[in-house]
């Protein structure tokens, strides 16, 4: 977390969070929702400015209830995923060796694949807790051609280095987010939250 949000926190401890507005995409790109996207359940408007999304990365983190967030200066600002808290690409280096960056920019150590009912790929990297990433669409070609799968079409092996290959196995979409613990949508959260009875 940058110092400068930190200070603002430190300021201003009890600015209201903000739900809805940030959506993070099945690509990796942040997307801003005004009140008709989200009225209407759309994506929103992908966020460009170069400065903006590197202060976005920076300070995306992940609170105690598995909700991913943005620290805008004191405001916490949560983020609804599209999917996964994590997009990653698939790319060969200049050696052929295949490696992942997530959305942030930053290496993603793999430990094992899983492919879901709805023809998704994720990746789980080797941190504690796990992470886990979908691979952007646009490298499903290079996945397949590193894949060794079952005829079943979602478990086998992924050929990752010259002396390592990743398990894959099935998942079902709807699954991916309580295995992993994260949340999906604060807001909807947030709202089946004030709807309960006290």
């Amino acid at each position: 977390m940058d110092d400068i949000v930190k200070a603002a926190l430190a300021k201003w401890p009890d600015v209201p969070h903000c739900t809805g507005w940030l959506l993070l995409d099945r690509r990796g790109q942040w997307r801003m929702r005004d009140e008709a996207a989200q009225q209407q359940g759309a994506l929103g408007t992908p966020v460009r400015h170069a400065a903006l999304l590197g202060f976005i990365n920076r300070n995306y983190e992940c609170d105690e209830q598995g909700q991913w967030f943005f620290q805008n200066g004191p405001q916490r600002v949560y983020v609804e995923l599209a999917y996964a808290p994590w997009v990653v690409r698939l790319a060969l280096d200049a050696s052929g060796t295949p490696t992942l960056t997530d959305q942030t920019g930053r290496p993603f150590a793999p430990s094992a694949g899983l492919v879901d009912d709805e023809g998704g790929v994720l990746l789980v990297d080797t941190s504690q807790p796990a992470r886990v990433a979908l691979l952007h669409d646009h490298d499903l070609d290079l996945f397949a051609d590193l894949a060794h799968l079952e005829p079943d079409g979602c478990t086998g092996r992924l050929a990752w280095r010259a002396d390592a290959t990743l398990p894959l196995s099935a998942i079902h979409h709807a699954d991916v987010a309580r295995r992993f613990g994260f949340v999906a949508s604060p807001a909807n959260a947030r709202l089946a939250d004030t709807a309960r009875p006290a």
